[in-house]
C-alpha cells in the first residue's frame, strides 16, 4: 500500500505540473501568434486557451504515462499494480479535464469595447510579394473564425464557411515556421489526437472511454521497454522513442484513408468508431503476452540454475 500510495502521489503531482506548464506554453505561442495578424479579443483568448489546454492534455497523457513507468521500472514496482493504477488514474484525470474544459468553452466572455481594426474584406499576407500566401477574411475582424478565402500559390482558391469549430494552433496563413521537422511533426500529432479525443467526448461517455481507455492501456503496456537496459536514461529514451511511435501509429490509423479502408471492409467487420480502440487493445494484450512469456521463461531458467 506504501508503494500504491507513492505512485499514485508521484503521477498526481507529475500530471499536474506538466499540464499546467504545457498549458501556459502553448497558449503563449498561440496568443503571440494571433496578436501579430488580429486584435486580442475575449472569446478569441478563450478559444485560445482551451485550444491549448487539449493540447497539453494529450501531451500530458503521453509524458506521464512514460515517466511513471519509468518510476516504477526504477523503484521495482509491480507491474500489474503499476499497470492498473496508470489506467485507472489516467483515465479519471484525462475525463475529468475533458469535462471540464468542454462545459468552460460554453462560458461567455467578458464584455470589452475597443475599435475595431479592418472591415469586411481584410486581407492577411506575410508581405507584399505576390507569391506568398494570404488569407481573405471576408467579415474582417469582427468574425475572424468566420467565412475566409484562403490563397496559396500555384493553388486554386479555397473558401472555408466557418473555422469556429477548428481548434487554432497554427497562424491563419503559413508566414513560415524554424521549428525542426521532427518537433513539428510531434506537435501536429498531438494536436490531432486532441480533436480525436474531443470529438470522442462530444459523441458520447462511451464513446470515449473506450477509444481512450484503449490508448492508455496500450501506452501501459510498454512498460517492458523501460526495462530493457540496466541505464534508466537509455531506457527513458527507448520509451520516448516508442511512444512517439504509438503517437504516429495512432495519427495514421485515424487518416481518413484508414477510414476508408476499415469502411470497406467485408460485412463491415469493424466499424469506423471501434477500428481503432480494437486495433489498440489487441496490440497491447499481443504486447502483454510477449512480456508474460519472457518472464515465465527467465524465471524457469532461473529455477534450472
Amino acid at each position: 500500500m506504501k508503494n500504491l500510495a507513492k505512485l499514485l502521489l508521484f503521477f498526481s503531482l507529475s500530471f499536474t505540473i506538466i499540464f499546467l506548464a504545457a498549458t501556459g506554453i502553448r497558449f503563449l505561442t498561440l496568443w503571440v501568434e494571433w496578436v501579430r495578424y488580429l486584435p486580442p479579443k475575449p472569446e478569441s483568448s478563450l478559444t485560445l486557451l482551451i485550444t491549448a489546454a487539449h493540447w497539453a492534455l494529450s501531451l500530458t497523457m503521453y509524458f506521464t504515462i512514460l515517466l511513471n513507468l519509468s518510476y516504477a521500472a526504477r523503484k521495482n514496482y509491480s507491474i500489474p499494480v503499476t499497470m492498473i493504477s496508470v489506467i485507472i488514474v489516467s483515465l479519471f484525470l484525462n475525463f475529468g479535464i475533458s469535462f471540464l474544459l468542454y462545459n468552460w468553452k460554453h462560458v461567455p466572455p467578458a464584455e470589452v469595447t475597443g475599435r475595431q481594426m479592418g472591415e469586411s474584406g481584410l486581407i492577411l499576407s506575410s508581405s507584399l510579394n505576390k507569391n506568398e500566401a494570404a488569407v481573405i477574411l471576408l467579415k474582417g475582424t469582427a468574425e475572424p473564425l468566420g467565412p475566409r478565402v484562403t490563397s496559396i500559390p500555384d493553388r486554386p482558391l479555397m473558401f472555408h464557411e466557418s473555422t469556429a469549430n477548428v481548434n487554432i494552433s497554427l497562424p491563419p496563413i503559413p508566414f513560415g515556421d524554424d521549428t525542426p521537422w521532427l518537433l513539428q511533426s510531434a506537435i501536429i500529432d498531438l494536436r490531432l489526437n486532441a480533436e480525436q479525443l474531443q470529438q470522442r467526448f462530444n459523441e458520447s461517455f462511451l464513446s470515449y472511454f473506450i477509444y481512450v481507455g484503449a490508448l492508455i492501456f496500450m501506452l501501459s503496456s510498454l512498460g517492458f521497454i523501460i526495462k530493457l537496459s540496466v541505464w534508466p536514461l537509455a531506457n527513458l529514451f527507448l520509451g520516448i522513442l516508442a511512444f512517439r511511435g504509438v503517437l504516429a501509429l495512432e495519427t495514421f490509423l485515424n487518416s481518413p484513408e484508414m477510414r476508408d479502408v476499415f469502411g470497406s471492409l467485408p460485412g463491415n467487420i469493424m466499424s469506423n468508431v471501434m477500428a481503432v480502440p480494437i486495433i489498440f487493445f489487441f496490440f497491447a494484450l499481443l504486447v502483454n503476452t510477449y512480456s508474460i512469456l519472457v518472464f515465465i521463461a527467465k524465471r524457469r531458467d532461473d529455477n534450472e540454475f
